[in-house]
């Protein structure tokens, strides 16, 4: 719409964690795509990061960054409270964004952001990259080929420890400060699961949970679960247990057939587990060392008119509905 035909050039508003190499290095990788601007609210950040990626300019400012005439597309990596205000900014800049999950930290603001997307014309897409991650088609790839026959459930199963910032009353990490995050570590990691659920067997239309803090070791939720069901009807259910002893861990969906069932993990990559009437198969399906890169060369492509991504905010906010159900936001 904007940039066919020409160099994809991002401006990065955030620079933490994720982008050093989840995200980052994938957009100068990509072909036609490369990474001109970052910004961070702290110089000194701001400067190293541009420094160690060999990134042209740097600023502390959002609105310094959506003015550089360079820059015609937009990476937000800080967390979900300020998604919907650089967003917008981004948008009515008529730059291209593409945010990091989960989309906001309300369903209400994803509505605002696609409504900006809408009356602006300009994309909004949404880092939920695990869809196009070969580990995960093959999941799907396994359920639309029938071989565990019709899938009668669904169940999601996560159980950690505490972190050791967790125990830091003074300064917490942001992922477990609701008006940061939107919730706690629930609000964190369960949308990568749900949203690949809803790749797979369509949109969750009902959804309820319970919610509590069994730990105390601050205020947001640490232990959630829920039952949710998809348009056709099928069932699911999920628990998330963030403060759990160490022999407890546990990070795996299990997709339940008539003929059979798959097991998976979401975040260790555990070998896929397929169970049918002739026995069981373990799959190893590895993953790109750059886990966004094939969601950001779809990105960059569905720009520059060679492809279309699917992987947009109308697309994620069915993710914050579900989770604002379960947490009783909604």
């Amino acid at each position: 719409m904007f940039l066919a035909e020409r160099e994809i050039k991002w401006g990065f508003i955030g620079c933490g964690e994720v982008t050093e190499k989840k995200s980052g290095p994938a957009f100068s990788l990509v072909p036609g795509s490369s990474v001109v601007a970052v910004m961070s609210r702290s110089a000194e950040r701001a400067r190293s990061y541009a420094e160690r990626h060999h990134i042209p300019r740097w600023y502390t400012d959002a609105q310094a960054l959506l003015n550089d005439p360079e820059v015609n597309a937009v990476y937000i990596a800080t967390p979900p409270s300020s998604h919907v205000t650089y967003a917008i900014m981004a948008m009515k800049s008529g730059k291209p964004v593409y945010v990091e999950k989960p989309l906001a930290a309300t369903y209400d603001e994803c509505i605002r952001v696609n409504r900006v997307s809408r009356e602006t014309g300009v994309p909004c897409f949404v880092a939920y990259y695990r869809r196009y991650l070969p580990y995960f088609q093959k999941v799907k790839e396994i359920v639309e080929s029938g071989q565990i026959g019709k899938v009668v459930g669904v169940q999601i199963r996560f159980a950690v420890p505490p972190r050791d910032l967790d125990y830091n009353r003074t300064q917490l990490p942001w992922r477990v400060q609701r008006d940061i995050a939107g919730g706690g570590y629930f609000y964190d990691l369960a949308p990568h699961q749900l949203d690949l659920l809803q790749e797979i067997f369509g949109p969750i239309t009902r959804a309820s949970g319970f919610c509590t803090n069994r730990a105390g070791l601050y205020d947001s939720e640490d232990t959630v679960s829920a039952s949710f069901q998809f348009l056709d009807g099928l069932p699911g259910s999920g628990t998330w247990c963030f403060c759990a002893h160490d022999s407890a861990r546990t990070d795996r969906i299990q997709i339940v057939g008539d003929h059979g069932q798959i097991c998976f993990s979401v975040f260790t990559y555990e070998p896929i587990h397929l169970h049918t009437e002739h026995g069981v198969q373990e799959l190893v399906i590895p993953n790109p060392p750059h886990v966004q890169m094939p969601l950001i060369q779809q990105v960059v492509e569905h720009l520059q008119h060679k492809s279309v991504c699917r992987m947009d905010s109308v697309s994620a906010t069915s993710v914050n509905w579900v989770m604002d159900k379960i947490l009783g936001k909604l």
